[in-house]
C-alpha cells in the first residue's frame, strides 16, 4: 500500500484500507490481501506527564497485517489459530498469550466490527478484527495486526530506545530521535514539508526536532532510518535528499 493514500486521511492508516473496494464500495475485491508490512505514521501514541512518548510507542512505526476476505466465521477462527502458529516459531509460547476484547460491535459509516486484542506476557500486542459491510454483511473480512517494533520488543525484551535506535539512543531527546526517523520516511517517500495536507504533516514532524541537538546535521541517523525504511519498499528520493530537506527546513 502506498504511503500517500488520499481516501479519508492524509496518509495511510494501515493496511486495513485494503479491503476498502469490498468494505466500502461494494466491489468483489481488494486492492491487497494476505500478509503485508505497512509503513504508517500516527500521532496518537501513549505520552508521559512531559509529552515524550512512553515505551512501546512510536509516531511512526511497520504495522504487520493480516487482510483478507472471508465467507464464514470458521475462516476467521482459522487465520487466528495461524498468527498463533507463527508466533509460536517466533518464540512465543502459546501459554503465555492471551486474548480479550468485547463482542460488542462497533461502527464506522458503512463498516461494522469486533475487535479482539491479544498480549504476551501482559504486553500487547496487536488485535484481530471482525469487519462486514453494515448493509450487506455477507461481505466479510479480517484484518490481523500488530507492530512490528513492538513484536521485536516483546520478543527480545531489550530497552526500547537501544532496540529501536541502536547506537544513537543516548545521542539525542527521545522526541527528535523519532522526529527524524518519521520525517525521514515521509520525505523519502516525497512528501516534502508544506503548508498543508500531506506535506503539512512532515512539516509538524520536522517541527518537534530540537536544532540544539543537531548542530552537525542530521544525516547518520537519517541513514540508518532510511536503510530500515527501504526494508518494506523502495523509497523514492535518496537519503542525501532527505536529509539536506530535514536540515533546509530547520534552517541549520
Amino acid at each position: 500500500m502506498p504511503l500517500r493514500w488520499g481516501r479519508e486521511t492524509e496518509l495511510t492508516i494501515s493496511a486495513v484500507q485494503a479491503l476498502d473496494p469490498l468494505l466500502k464500495d461494494g466491489r468483489p475485491q481488494t486492492y491487497r490481501s494476505g500478509f503485508l508490512p505497512q509503513p504508517v505514521v500516527r500521532f496518537t501514541g501513549q505520552r508521559d506527564a512531559t509529552g515524550d512518548l512512553v515505551e512501546g510507542f512510536l509516531t511512526s512505526f511497520v504495522n504487520v497485517s493480516r487482510v483478507h476476505p472471508i465467507q464464514n466465521i470458521d475462516e476467521y477462527g482459522a487465520i487466528l489459530d495461524g498468527w498463533l502458529t507463527v508466533l509460536s516459531r517466533l518464540g512465543f509460547h502459546a501459554r503465555h498469550l492471551s486474548a480479550h476484547g468485547k463482542l460488542t460491535t462497533w461502527s464506522r459509516g458503512q463498516v461494522e466490527g469486533v475487535t479482539i486484542h491479544f498480549s504476551h506476557l501482559g504486553l500487547p500486542l496487536g488485535d484481530i478484527v471482525l469487519l462486514w459491510n453494515v448493509e450487506n454483511p455477507g461481505r466479510m473480512a479480517v484484518d490481523l495486526g500488530t507492530g512490528l517494533e513492538r513484536l521485536a520488543w516483546a520478543r527480545t525484551r531489550m530497552n526500547w530506545h537501544r532496540l529501536i535506535y541502536g547506537r544513537f539512543a543516548q545521542a539525542a531527546p527521545t522526541g527528535t530521535l523519532d522526529a527524524i526517523r518519521t520525517a525521514t520516511l515521509l520525505i523519502g517517500h516525497g512528501i516534502t514539508p508544506a503548508a498543508r495536507g500531506p506535506g503539512g504533516i512532515t512539516r509538524r514532524v520536522i517541527g518537534t526536532i530540537s536544532p540544539d541537538a543537531v548542530h552537525l546535521g542530521v544525516s547518520a541517523l537519517v541513514r540508518t532510518s532510511y536503510d530500515y525504511w527501504s526494508l518494506f519498499g523502495p523509497l523514492s528520493v535518496s537519503w542525501p535528499a532527505v536529509a539536506a530537506g530535514i536540515e533546509k527546513e530547520l534552517r541549520l
